[in-house]
C-alpha cells in the first residue's frame, strides 16, 4: 500500500487519535506466520510526529470499517482505558443468513477458545468469558435465493470474533463467514465470498470539555448489493470508498484537551 493509499483511508484526525476506514481482506497487524498488514503502512500517518501511530484496538482481517489509532503513547493509554471501561460505543452492520423473528434483542452467551490448534477461533462456552451483543433489525430481504437480514450490532463486550460467533450460535451466521458460517473455505481469496460485516461507527469521549467524537465508515462495495436489497440507500453526504482519497487532504487537525 502506497503512502497516498494509506492516507486515503483516513476518516478522522486530531492531536490524539486517527480513525481509518480499514479495508476488508487485510490484517491490521502481522500474525504468527507474518505477511502484509495495515500496520506496515502507518509511517505514512505520522503527520509531523516523530513516531508512527499504533492500534488502539483490533478488527478481524475480513472486517471492514472504523479502526482507531492512537498517535502517541499518552493517547494510546487514554484510548486503551476507554476501550477497557466500555466507554467507546461501537456499532457494526452485518448481513446475516436467515435472521431473527423479533426486531431487537440481546445475545448473552459466554465465549471461550475453540482449542489450541485453532488459534483464535472461538466457541460458546459456559465456562468462558461473559459476552453480550445487542442487535436491531434494520431490513429484511431475499438475496441470491435465500432470506437475509440487515442487522445493527452493538458489542457490549469485546471478545475475539464475538459478533461472528454470537450470530452463528443464534442460527443466523453472517453472510460470507467461512469460519463460523456456511461460506466455502476456498484457498483462492478472489473466490471466497467476502464477510458481510462493517464496523460502521465509533463514538469516542476523548475530552471532558467537548462532545464525544462520532465517526462513520462508508459502506464497502462488497456490501452494496445485499444492503440495497434490504432497503439501504447510499447517502450523498457519506463518501464511498472511491471518494476517500479526497478526505486525506481536507480533514482538519482538531485540538483535543
Amino acid at each position: 500500500m502506497t503512502p497516498d493509499e494509506t492516507r486515503a483511508l483516513l476518516l478522522y484526525r486530531d492531536g490524539l487519535m486517527l480513525v481509518l476506514n480499514k479495508p476488508s481482506g487485510i490484517a491490521v497487524h502481522k500474525g504468527p506466520k507474518g505477511g502484509a498488514s495495515l500496520e506496515d503502512s502507518f509511517d505514512a500517518l505520522r503527520f509531523g510526529l516523530p513516531r508512527n501511530p499504533a492500534l488502539a484496538h483490533r478488527l478481524d482481517r475480513e472486517t471492514a470499517g472504523c479502526l482507531v489509532l492512537g498517535r502517541h503513547h499518552k493517547a494510546l493509554e487514554k484510548l486503551g482505558l476507554l476501550f477497557k471501561q466500555g466507554k467507546i460505543d461501537k456499532t457494526y452492520w452485518a448481513i446475516v443468513e436467515g435472521g431473527p423473528q423479533e426486531d431487537a434483542g440481546l445475545i448473552d452467551l459466554p465465549l471461550g477458545r475453540l482449542d489450541a490448534s485453532r488459534g483464535w477461533w472461538m466457541k460458546v462456552d459456559s465456562g468462558g468469558a461473559p459476552s453480550q451483543t445487542r442487535w436491531t433489525v434494520k431490513g429484511r430481504a431475499a438475496f441470491e435465493g435465500r432470506a437475509i437480514t440487515w442487522l445493527s450490532l452493538e458489542p457490549l463486550t469485546g471478545r475475539t470474533h464475538q459478533l461472528r460467533v454470537h450470530c452463528a450460535a443464534m442460527g443466523w451466521p453472517i453472510l460470507g463467514d467461512s469460519v463460523y458460517g456456511t461460506a466455502p473455505r476456498i484457498l483462492s481469496a478472489e473466490a471466497v465470498p467476502r464477510l458481510q460485516l462493517l464496523a460502521r461507527s465509533v463514538v469516542v469521549p476523548l475530552s471532558k470539555n467537548n462532545p464525544p467524537i462520532s465517526v462513520d465508515a462508508p459502506v464497502p462495495t462488497h456490501m452494496f448489493a445485499p444492503l440495497d436489497q434490504c432497503g439501504y440507500r447510499l447517502k450523498p453526504d457519506l463518501p464511498t470508498e472511491s471518494e476517500g482519497a479526497a478526505l486525506a487532504g481536507t480533514l482538519p487537525a482538531l485540538p483535543v484537551s
